[in-house]
């Protein structure tokens, strides 16, 4: 049994998601499923680095899956480029080691969520931002940022009421960064649970309206999903990298 690693990139402004469901073919997974099975004649299921949800976009997602053909890798990468979406990109498809998994084997993930903070349209990349016309305190937002690094409890980050895993993620780094109208904020961890990153943006943009104290961040810890900020729309973020 052959082991592949697929290099993956996506704009999921279609697609309910990377996750497969039953009698919905517009997931990423799904596409990529349909796809393979076709191409070598056999079902195969993909595993990938984490489930971006519905409108989220990635530029470097990562999956893994069996398959019994001796089809070259490069043959099946020229085949899926055929007939996947033109929304769904393969960098690679490689021939990987017995042990690896996408997700299991994952140690960190970078996630950036793009804000388009002006009140000038934004036309040619309104899929990928989220408009915030008003002005932000960005100082404000970076002081509340150096509070969500390290080691803490993002169970209030979390909207899965069902979580029964350990909340405790850590967080290396996070960057805010301005350029002209737009503003990214790019964080990196070694895990991230359900809407996570969204209610960290959302949290962070609620300290720049004036709305939270930079220096309530820690109280949050302790706290439940009610006491975090709001979550921010799909589009505006994007899976960027994984690590292994």
């Amino acid at each position: 049994m052959r082991n592949l690693r697929l290099d993956i990139c996506y704009d999921g402004t279609r697609y309910r998601g990377w996750q497969r469901l039953p009698g919905a073919d517009n997931t990423i997974q799904g596409k990529l499923e349909t796809a393979l099975s076709r191409i070598l004649g056999e079902p195969i299921e993909v595993s990938g680095s984490g489930r971006t949800d519905a409108g989220v976009h990635a530029r470097r997602q990562v999956a893994s899956f069996h398959c019994q053909s001796t089809m070259p890798a490069a043959q099946i990468l020229e085949q899926l480029r055929r007939y996947l979406p033109e929304d769904i990109g393969i960098y690679s498809c490689k021939d990987a080691s017995e042990r690896f998994h996408a997700r299991l084997n994952a140690r960190n993930k970078t996630y950036c969520y793009r804000i388009w903070n002006s009140e000038m349209p934004c036309v040619f990349d309104r899929r990928f931002v989220t408009v915030i016309p008003e002005t932000l305190d960005i100082e404000a937002m970076r002081r509340a940022a150096e509070h969500l690094k390290g080691q803490h409890d993002f169970a209030a980050f979390c909207t899965n009421k069902k979580m029964k895993k350990s909340t405790i993620r850590q967080i290396h780094w996070l960057n805010i960064e301005r350029t002209e109208e737009e503003l990214r904020i790019s964080v990196n961890g070694n895990g991230f649970l359900h809407n996570m990153v969204r209610i960290m943006v959302g949290t962070l943009v609620e300290v720049g309206r004036g709305q939270r104290d930079p220096d309530s961040i820690p109280e949050l810890f302790e706290g439940k999903r009610s006491d975090a900020g709001f979550l921010m729309p799909p589009q505006g973020l994007c899976l960027m990298e994984v690590e292994y």
